[in-house]
C-alpha cells in the first residue's frame, strides 16, 4: 500500500492527453476496450502501444491492452518503458518516487525491481515529471489489472543493447508484463506515413531492430531493445493494429503513426 505522505509523481497529461475526471476517464477507457473484438485468450508477455492523446491513438492502444482482459489478474508487475520527449537524458532514468498517480488512483513503484537494475540505470525525476509516454498507458492498465506495481523507465540516449539488458534482468515469469510505449512516424502526409509505417511494422515483425531510428518511431530505442531481447529468446512480435491519426481524429496533411504489437511467450527461454 502507498501511505499518506509518500512521494508521488502526479499526472502531467490528465486533461490533455486523456480526461482528467475519473468517471469520464474510466468510461472512455471502457468504451475503447469494449470496441475491441475478444481475443483468443492468449496472455502476452510484452506489448507495444502508442502514447498520443486518446482521441488519436486510444483505439490502437486498446487493441494492445485488450489482450489482458482474460488473464490480467495474474499480472502483478509491469515494466513500463518509453522515450524521454522533453528532458535531455543520457541513458535510462528511473524515478525516486514511490508511486505514479493518475485520475484513477496511484500505482506503486516497484522499488525492489529498480534496486535490482541500479547498475544499469540512473535515478532522475526530472525526465519523468513532464513525460506522457509512460503515463498515458497507466489508465488502461489500471482498468484491467486488479493490483500491480510499475517499473517506470524513460529512455534517453542509450543503446538498444542497454535496454535489452534491463529487460533481461526484469523479464520474470507470467506475473511480469513488459509494456513498450512508442508512436511511429511523425508529421508526414497520410500516404507517406502509411508507406513508412508499413515498412517499420515489417521490420519489427522480422526482428530487424537495426532498421529502427527516430524517423521510424519516437520510442525506437525501447522498441529496438525489446526486439534484441525477443530475438535472443526466439520470440516474435505479432501485429495487432496499424494506422495513423488521419484514420482516427485528425487531418491527413500531417499525421502521426500508431501501431500495436504483442509478444507471446510460449515456452521458457534460456
Amino acid at each position: 500500500m502507498v501511505s499518506y505522505g509518500t512521494k508521488i509523481r502526479p499526472p502531467a497529461a490528465a486533461g490533455l492527453f486523456y480526461a482528467g475526471d475519473p468517471r469520464r476517464l474510466r468510461s472512455t477507457v471502457s468504451e475503447l476496450l469494449g470496441a475491441v473484438e475478444p481475443s483468443a485468450g492468449v496472455l502476452p508477455k510484452a506489448l507495444i502501444a502508442p502514447h498520443a492523446g486518446y482521441v488519436y491513438s486510444g483505439a490502437v492502444a486498446a487493441q494492445a491492452f485488450a489482450t489482458l482482459r482474460e488473464g490480467g489478474h495474474s499480472i502483478k508487475r509491469v515494466v513500463l518503458m518509453g522515450p524521454a520527449h522533453f528532458v535531455p537524458l543520457r541513458g535510462i532514468a528511473a524515478p525516486t518516487v514511490e508511486a505514479f498517480a493518475t485520475p484513477l488512483g496511484r500505482v506503486p513503484v516497484d522499488r525492489d525491481a529498480l534496486s535490482a537494475i541500479a547498475d544499469l540505470v540512473m535515478e532522475a525525476d526530472a525526465p519523468h515529471a513532464p513525460e506522457h509516454s509512460l503515463e498515458v498507458e497507466l489508465p488502461f492498465l489500471q482498468a484491467l489489472l486488479p493490483s500491480f506495481t510499475v517499473v517506470p523507465l524513460v529512455i534517453g540516449q542509450a543503446r538498444p543493447q542497454d535496454v535489452a539488458a534491463v529487460l533481461r534482468r526484469l523479464w520474470g515469469g507470467p506475473d511480469t508484463l513488459i509494456v513498450i510505449s512508442s508512436d511511429l512516424s511523425h508529421y508526414h502526409n497520410y500516404d507517406t506515413a502509411r508507406r513508412l509505417d508499413a515498412a517499420t511494422a515489417a521490420a519489427i515483425e522480422r526482428g530487424e531492430w537495426e532498421a529502427l531510428g527516430p524517423n521510424e518511431a519516437c520510442g525506437c530505442l525501447a522498441v529496438a531493445g525489446l526486439i534484441v531481447e525477443t530475438n535472443r529468446r526466439r520470440l516474435a512480435l505479432q501485429r495487432l493494429a496499424l494506422c495513423n491519426s488521419g484514420d482516427t481524429a485528425g487531418g491527413r496533411d500531417r499525421v502521426v503513426g500508431y501501431g500495436a504489437w504483442m509478444v507471446e511467450e510460449k515456452a521458457a527461454a534460456a
